[in-house]
């Protein structure tokens, strides 16, 4: 499939080392391995835009009412050792890549000392997921600013799949004049050395957006997160300066930010889905995410037909490629580009029933990461016939239990209101 509707009924892709080759009917290959789709739709890989894989094994601590995701995560994030780290971000990014997402932006804002960033970027090389990490301190105090020196090691290492860039948080007092200051280092540290930077606008969203309009902080190499009530001038100046946007309405409506109504921003250029973190959406699902913003576009504007679900998908897949500034490797479904591919079985009771015709609605609508069959990344693949290649998954899910029991025992010993 591809965004623009020009579909290939039957054929075959060619993947040579880690990149697609040739795409067409009938391709010669003598000793190639064959991956048979017959029946099934091809896509390209998701790609989760903005996330938080370090809180996967917070998952079920954030209820309505007392134990609210800001204050817990902040609690037992504090609580994690690099093991916990490691476990979470791995056990995250493997969920990913069952439901069919090759690609994340992972957001790591974490990081208390080196060996907590070591741990976060060798979970994601292990997991095989093609990501950015973005590297950034506990919380937006003077106390924790991103250690430039360690983040440069990280970006040194020059991983074909992993890169690093900053999670780059504002001032939660925005008077702040000593804290800005230590912000525009890192703004300016990431520029000189070409990482991408990401950055929340939640919570005061309408005076963070100005702040970062009247700083002159929105730049090509910069990625808005969340910004759900964005007004019509403040997503103008995002757009003339180059800068791109990334939403997550899981996320974004189950703390409240308000709907999250994709329509809203449709004079956005380079703008993508993310997850914000598997326990705090629920679950590594992009197809979840693809229908909460359907759903919630044709319901507020009253108009089924509202939602165009080709173009949403896209939105998950070039869309936030673009956002990431990864558009000339993945995202799409052509030659010279990396093989970042998922394949969907419709052989399910949930997508039972199809007669033909576009399959666009039907993914967007009825696919769950039960149907994602097979997941290449990179060439490699990841998942087959259904089961995660290479995986010893009764292992990892018992180390996500046992790490997760440890780090809410530590934070209840240091922090009486932990959950």
């Amino acid at each position: 499939m591809t965004p623009d509707g020009n579909d290939l009924p039957q054929g075959d892709i060619l993947i040579r080392n880690n990149s697609i080759v040739a795409i067409g009917e009938h391709l010669s290959a003598p000793g190639a391995n064959i991956i048979e789709a017959k029946g099934s739709f091809v896509l390209p890989g998701f790609v989760d835009a903005h996330s938080h894989l370090w809180v996967t094994t917070q998952r079920g601590q954030f209820r309505n009412g007392a134990g609210k995701f800001f204050p817990v995560s902040s609690a037992l994030g504090k609580a994690m050792q690099p093991e916990d780290i490691h476990t979470a971000i791995y056990t995250g990014a493997l969920e990913l890549l069952n439901g069919g997402v090759t690609t994340s932006g992972d957001f790591f804002d974490n990081i208390h000392a080196p060996a907590w960033g070591d741990a976060g970027f060798r979970a994601l090389q292990e997991a095989g997921i093609r990501a950015i990490m973005f590297y950034g301190g506990p919380d937006k105090t003077t106390r924790y600013p991103i250690d430039i020196t360690h983040a440069a090691s990280l970006a040194r290492r020059h991983d074909p799949r992993v890169s690093v860039g900053l999670a780059w948080r504002l001032p939660r007092q925005l008077a702040d004049e000593q804290n800005w200051a230590m912000r525009d280092r890192e703004y300016q540290w990431a520029k000189q050395h070409s990482l991408p930077l990401q950055v929340h606008v939640s919570g005061e969203a309408d005076a963070m957006f100005n702040a970062l309009i009247d700083r002159h902080y929105l730049a090509s190499f910069v990625t808005v997160v969340h910004a759900t009530d964005a007004r019509a001038a403040q997503l103008e100046a995002l757009e003339t300066a180059g800068a791109s946007l990334v939403v997550t309405p899981v996320s974004e409506q189950r703390v409240g930010y308000g709907l999250t109504r994709i329509d809203h921003f449709k004079g956005v250029s380079r703008f993508g889905l993310g997850i914000d973190g598997n326990s705090l959406a629920g679950s590594g699902d992009m197809y979840a995410n693809l229908r909460l913003a359907a759903l919630t576009m044709s319901g507020a504007a009253a108009d089924e037909t509202r939602p165009d679900p080709r173009q949403l998908l896209k939105m998950a897949t070039l869309g936030g490629a673009q956002a990431l500034g990864l558009e000339k490797e993945t995202g799409s479904l052509a030659v010279g580009k990396r093989a970042d591919i998922q394949i969907i079985s419709p052989d399910t009771l949930s997508m039972s029933g199809f007669g033909g015709g576009d399959p666009a609605a039907l993914l967007l609508y009825s696919a769950q990461p039960q149907n994602v069959t097979t997941v290449i990344v990179d060439g490699r693949v990841l998942k087959q016939n259904g089961t995660l290649s290479g995986v010893d998954l009764a292992e990892v899910l018992a180390d996500a239990q046992r790490s997760a029991e440890a780090i809410r025992q530590r934070a209840a010993q240091t922090t009486p209101t932990a959950p």
